[in-house]
Order: C-alpha cells, then structure tokens, then sequence
C-alpha cells in the first residue's frame, strides 16, 4: 500500500440547523425546517472523501478529550481515516445556520489553540513520505509550511472564499503547488487572481463556481496561461456542506492516478456530487452516525 496523504487542518463537531432564511440583526422569531448533529471542518471533509475513493490518509487535527473529541474520532476512525491528534483544551465546535440555497453563517462555539509545538519526528516522516501533502488553513497548519516544504513533497491548499487581501492565506498560497478556491469573495472574474498565483509558481489554481461548475488555470510550456472548465453533475441537492473538499479530494485523487487536468476536474465534480446527495461531510458518515 502506498504511504498516506497527510493533511493538517480542522476536525469539528457541529450543529447543522436549516432555516427559511438567514438571520437578520434585528430581533425576531423562526422555526428550524431540520436540525441534526455531524462532523465538520474542512480537512476532515477531504480525508473522508480519499478514505472514500480507497486513498489512505493521516489527518494531523486539534481534538480535545470531550464528548466532540471522542465522536469525531470515533466517526473518522470507523471511516477508515488515521489520526494523528494533538491534544487540545477543547474539540473545534460550530453552530451552521443553512438555507436550502446554500448559504451558511459558521457560529463558533469552540476553537482549539495552536500550542505552537513543532511537527513530531512521525509526523515529519509522514510528510516525507507522503505522495501529497494538503495544508488547509489554521495556524496549526501554517506553522508547519516550512517543514512541508522541506520535504519537496507537492503541496495542495484550499483558501476557500480568499478575498485577495487577507495576509493570513499570503503564506500558504506561496508555498502551495496546488490552490483551490471558490469565487464568493474574490470578484466578478477570479481568472486574473488565479494568473497571478500561476505566475507566483503554483504548479495549478482551481476555482469552484458552485453550480457552474469549476475552473482551472494552469501554464503552457511557453507561460501562456491556459483555461480547463468543467460542468457540475447535476443532482438533486440535499446539503452542500463538504461539496468543495469532495471536488478537490477527487481531483487529488485522480492526478495522483496519472489523470490530466481535464479529466481530473471531471473526477472531482463526480465526487462533489456524491456529497451534495447527503447531509453529511460524506455518504459514509450516513452509516457510521
């Protein structure tokens, strides 16, 4: 078996609670259509997604010895993801306000601290030996760009809704060979960011455009800079939470197969669509909670 892709990022438990519409900042009354208990955070959400596709993982996260510690484990275990945890006061917890049209207002009700400690000697190891490496953002996960650099081993980042100016994503997006995002935050057209970070040395940018599928910059031999689109798989949609961490999950999982770029954004909407079929971070969970 080849060595685990390792990832460094958040494992949460959260409260998913769908509402008619989104809160207004005036005091008034609503009715929840469903509320339910599941597992958050975005690198959790990609480990299941390759655990899924029969990848093995380890999953460096923050978890607390709490009652969400333990159901979070419990849950990435049974799924078949490898735990490297690091010991924290209290497990990341969120309170998620739906709509039916995706949109999500993230309470957090806990946030692990960073305690700063340098990568373990298994944990470097891992790295090196690691087909992939995907640092998603958290300070755990920027404190250990310079050891993941080290290893020369390609690096995949997420930096989600990036807004173009937020200092805190600057680090990751230097050292990342591949970066995915969505197109919330960053304009009308995302493509001259993307140029930029191509220019910058990412190897790839990819960008979800939810139901328009996603987009993909890259660079010709002679720096031209090249366009790869890819449609979303119609589905009917029952939450989109974890959508975006499947895609790049199965675009990850394709090119580590060999798969052009093309044909791996092609792999990574089959699997996002998997996701949008179900409440939880992915179908598996449906049978392990």
């Amino acid at each position: 078996m080849s060595a685990p892709i390792v990832i460094s990022g958040p494992a949460a438990w959260n409260r998913i609670v769908y509402l008619e519409r989104l809160p207004e900042p005036v005091p008034h009354m609503q009715f929840a259509l469903d509320d339910y208990e599941t597992i958050g955070g975005t690198s959790a959400g990609k480990a299941l997604g390759l655990a899924g596709l029969g990848r093995p993982v380890l999953l460096h996260t923050l978890l607390g010895d709490d009652d969400e510690g333990r159901r979070v484990r419990g849950a990435l275990e049974a799924s078949g993801v490898a735990l490297a945890g690091l010991a924290a006061a209290r497990t990341e917890s969120h309170l998620n306000l739906m709509t039916r049209q995706g949109e999500r207002v993230s309470l957090y009700l806990s946030a692990p601290a960073d305690p700063g400690t340098p990568p373990s000697a298994a944990l470097t190891q891992a790295m090196a030996d690691a087909p992939a490496i995907v640092l998603d953002l958290s300070e755990r996960s920027r404190g250990l760009i310079g050891a993941a650099r080290a290893t020369g081993r390609p690096i995949w980042t997420d930096i989600h809704d990036y807004d173009g100016s937020a200092d805190f994503h600057r680090p990751f997006i230097e050292a990342a060979d591949w970066i995915f995002m969505n197109a919330d935050r960053i304009g009308a057209d995302p493509r001259p960011f993307m140029e930029q970070c191509v220019r910058g040395g990412a190897s790839v940018v990819v960008c979800t455009l939810g139901a328009q599928g996603a987009i993909a910059i890259s660079a010709s031999d002679d720096g031209r800079m090249l366009q790869t689109e890819v449609a979303a798989v119609p589905v009917e949609v029952l939450d989109t939470n974890g959508a975006g961490d499947a895609f790049m999950a199965g675009v990850l999982d394709a090119r580590l197969d060999g798969a052009s770029l093309g044909d791996a954004l092609g792999a990574g909407a089959r699997h996002a669509a998997t996701v949008l079929m179900t409440r939880h971070l992915h179908p598996v969970l449906d049978r392990v909670l």
